[in-house]
């Protein structure tokens, strides 16, 4: 495939059923000219942090190819993501890949990976996760659709395609391109762990619409039937130890971005468990989950009266 050598902008993303479980993750390459390119994967057991990360790796290897003389600005909702290649990295090679407790270092070989493809052109940008912005938006839906065992038809659009069915047209400014999804040609760049796959397939279709679980293979259905028992015994274990978990790893667990926790106030329910904000700690909001059935309905009205 020829890569047009200008890239203007690309936003990546991932996603996981389970948490641990199957997983996909997603990129979308705007190039200054108007053209797009949509890349996506799966992985059958993988963590939402391995595959944000995936999906940087394929959009950096693009961009190496691309060999860019101007900088290129990468949007990803992961913090995770952006902490570690802008910040942590330095200190764990320099400790042999070990954090600051002096463990091994999580995801070592995709760490690896990004700190050899990441240079000084890459700008590291953060955006929020399901806030409307178009190119996080297609990232989470393609991602999301390999992660549920039905890979989506990627598509790549080229600016001399005037023909589009979607709101791009050939008119439409190079600034307003890079927000809008892509629906042309795309490329499937599938894979199987932590590693990008070295086959690489052209899909020609339209956007994916969502997938039911019916219509899930029984074996897909069954795997996630058994993540989401494993989340709800990590559950279980945090809230019966009593452990405070931050923000990002309470989003993790419950598979949302963080701003879907923190904009839920300070008590609210999720599943069996009442979530509640305990204290913040640094930039950190730590929170504890306890057992809803475990509470008595009567306890507060007795305290009432007392």
């Amino acid at each position: 495939m020829s890569i047009p050598a200008n890239i203007q902008s690309i936003y990546t993303d991932g996603a996981c059923t389970g948490n641990p479980g199957p997983g996909g993750w997603a990129a979308v390459v705007y190039f200054t000219d108007g053209s797009l390119h949509e890349i996506g994967g799966s992985a059958a057991q993988t963590t939402n942090n391995r595959m944000e990360m995936q999906a940087a790796i394929a959009a950096l290897q693009l961009i190496a190819e691309s060999r860019p003389s101007v900088p290129i600005t990468l949007h990803t909702d992961s913090e995770y993501l952006i902490n570690g290649v802008t910040k942590w990295v330095k200190g764990w090679k320099k400790k042999g890949w070990k954090t600051a407790q002096g463990k091994p270092v999580l995801n070592q070989d995709l760490w690896e990976t990004l700190d050899r493809l990441n240079n000084p052109s890459i700008e590291w940008r953060h955006v929020r996760g399901h806030a409307g912005i178009i190119g996080n938006e297609r990232c989470d839906a393609i991602a999301r659709a390999f992660a549920s065992g039905r890979p989506p038809h990627l598509q790549q659009q080229s600016n001399s395609n005037s023909k589009s069915s979607d709101a791009r047209n050939s008119s439409t400014p190079v600034s307003e391109i890079a927000d809008f999804p892509s629906h042309d040609l795309i490329i499937d760049k599938s894979s199987t762990n932590s590693h990008l796959a070295s086959n690489t397939s052209m899909i020609d279709s339209s956007t994916p619409s969502p997938v039911s679980s019916e219509e899930l293979p029984r074996e897909v259905r069954v795997a996630q039937l058994r993540n989401l028992l494993e989340t709800l015994r990590i559950a279980d274990e945090i809230a019966t130890k009593g452990y405070l978990i931050t923000s990002s790893e309470l989003a993790d667990l419950m598979d949302v971005h963080a701003s879907a926790v923190t904009s839920r106030g300070e008590e609210w329910r999720w599943r069996n468990w009442i979530v509640s904000r305990v204290r913040r700690e640094g930039n950190q909001i730590l929170w504890e989950l306890e057992r809803a059935d475990t509470i008595n309905p009567d306890d507060n009205s007795d305290h009432a009266t007392e």
